[in-house]
């Protein structure tokens, strides 16, 4: 038996690596797009440790160059995922029962894979999958994988080391447990990141999982996947499955050792979840936890003491990293009447300067949406703005999906406050300002707080300090992540965990302790030394 109390140290950050030109990072990704290209993938799904292919392929095509064929992945039905969960209900025994040191160092280990043999070919995959350039992809698919691995470990031993106080004459102790059943990850395709971190922060703790990705992040999530299992990964800790949402819920949702769901999504299909998760709560044998971060409606607030480039810089990467697929991504901006000509001329020649294109070209700074549904969800919200008299379009508007799903970065100025766009999430690189007078700025605060119903991210730029004390008071409950001075994205894991509330989610803060608290099931032991062998108390005695 091994006796001991092991240390997992607080973390550095994954340094980001610039892929400037002429660094040695930058020749190594480009070739790893290249050989990534010149292969045409064969995806199979794993479960209980074996690959499995259905001979359902459904191809993968670069939402940039459709013309292109990345692979095919094996799709799958509801018998894969009663498979899946029984695959995981076999190991859940040996897997809690596992030593931690012994846990953690399988995760440690995939996180000095990712960060070294891994590194170009993650970053490539997401690149060619996901649409993201080389920076975007450097942030998620590496460095915020690699650290969400890395400080949950750290997390996890701090949790480990919680323990109760204990009187003279007993001891008490808590043992931090597994769940009992098996957790459902669902995962998005906008982060590589999330994708990796939902099933393994739940697995990390002791639980099994059945993991579904995005169909539209398969490619990358195989990646890790793979990874996982050099690093060690027993088979049935976590199983990977591709099928539909609603098969997926048929037989998870309704089996009796559910244990709980790790969700990044949509906040109609995680409201649905809760639903059908309430209605079966007679048939679990515990009480599953939900966990789930959803959407978001952005907001950047700028004050009459603002630094204009500051803000226009905001705005510019805000709202356009990424086509503006992010959950945190600014969608909304309040621009003070004082400062609105200079920020729109510049943040128009900002946009207007903007590459759009292929991944492969490192001096695109856009590149294309995730997919069809997608490109016309978003290219219908333009269309309608576009129709709306008091909406003038400042840059962009424009879209085609010829040869990928292209939609130009669009600045849309309003008159209406309440309008469409300033309400709706979007989910695209579409972004809304409207001009309030300069002394409005209590009044606009209101504003802010009530025209959506998300609270995810939000930041307010300003160099009067009362200003900004004003604001975060004012805006407490309006955004789970709030940035003073700088964009509303780019949460770093150890730095800024990462949650909102309202109908952006249940902000259990991923990248800390906080989430890591609801895949544990605490036991509380008290061992008494000389246990009482009389039931009467001292205050019964007559005299």
């Amino acid at each position: 038996m091994q006796i001991g109390t092991f240390s997992y140290p607080l973390p550095a950050n994954e340094p980001v690596k610039s892929y400037a030109p002429g660094t040695p990072e930058r020749a190594a990704l480009k070739k790893a797009l290249t050989e990534l290209k010149k292969k045409t993938a064969d995806i199979p799904m794993y479960i209980g440790g074996r690959a499995i292919r259905t001979g359902k392929k459904v191809a993968i095509h670069p939402p940039h160059e459709l013309a292109h064929t990345l692979g095919h992945f094996h799709a799958g039905d509801a018998k894969h995922v009663q498979q899946a969960i029984q695959a995981a209900l076999q190991t859940r025994a040996s897997w809690s029962e596992m030593s931690w040191e012994a846990r953690a160092h399988i995760f440690l280990k995939a996180a000095d894979l990712l960060a070294g043999k891994y590194r170009y070919q993650m970053n490539a995959a997401t690149m060619l999958g996901q649409s993201k350039n080389a920076y975007q992809a450097e942030i998620d698919s590496a460095c915020e994988l690699i650290d969400f691995l890395r400080f949950n470990v750290h997390f996890l031993s701090e949790i480990y080391q919680q323990q109760p106080v204990s009187s003279p004459g007993m001891h008490n102790r808590m043992e931090w447990r597994a769940l009992e059943g098996f957790v459902l990850a669902i995962t998005p395709f906008n982060f590589t990141a999330i994708g990796g971190n939902l099933p393994t922060s739940a697995a990390m703790c002791g639980n099994v999982v059945v993991w579904k990705p995005a169909n539209t992040q398969i490619y990358s999530a195989q990646v890790f996947m793979r990874i996982l299992q050099e690093a060690g990964l027993p088979a049935g800790v976590i199983n990977l499955v591709y099928v539909d949402g609603p098969t997926l819920g048929k037989e998870c949702f309704s089996h009796n050792l559910f244990a709980g769901v790790h969700f990044t999504g949509s906040t109609g299909v995680f409201n649905n979840m809760w639903k059908t998760i309430g209605e079966n709560l007679p048939n679990y044998r515990s009480y599953p936890r939900i966990v789930g971060e959803t959407g978001g409606k952005d907001f950047v607030l700028a004050h009459a003491s603002a630094d204009p480039d500051t803000v226009v810089t905001a705005l510019a990467r805000g709202a356009f990293e990424f086509q503006g697929q992010k959950c945190s991504a600014a969608s909304r901006a309040y621009i003070p009447s004082n400062l609105a000509a200079e920020i729109k001329r510049k943040l128009v020649a900002a946009i207007e300067s903007m590459k759009v294109g292929t991944v492969e070209d490192f001096s695109n700074f856009v590149n294309a949406v995730i997919d069809e549904k997608s490109f016309d969800n978003i290219t219908g919200y333009i269309k309608r703005a576009s129709r709306n008299k008091k909406n003038t379009i400042l840059a962009g508007g424009t879209y085609s999906k010829k040869n990928g799903y292209f939609i130009a970065p669009t600045l849309i100025e309003t008159r209406d406050p309440k309008s469409l766009t300033m309400c709706e999430e979007i989910f695209g690189p579409v972004l809304t300002l409207y001009v309030y007078p300069a002394n409005d700025f209590d009044k606009v605060l209101k504003l802010v707080d009530s025209t959506s119903p998300y609270a995810l991210t939000g930041a307010v730029l300003a160099r009067d300090r009362a200003a900004i004390e004003k604001a975060t008071r004012a805006l407490r409950d309006s955004a789970g992540n709030f940035y003073i001075n700088d964009k509303p994205t780019g949460a770093v894991v150890g730095q800024q965990p990462f949650g909102g509330a309202r109908a952006s989610g249940t902000n259990d803060k991923a990248g800390s302790q906080l989430n890591l608290y609801r895949w544990l099931s605490a036991r509380t032991i008290k061992e008494t030394y000389d246990p009482p062998t009389q039931y009467g108390y001292p205050f019964l005695l007559e005299s």
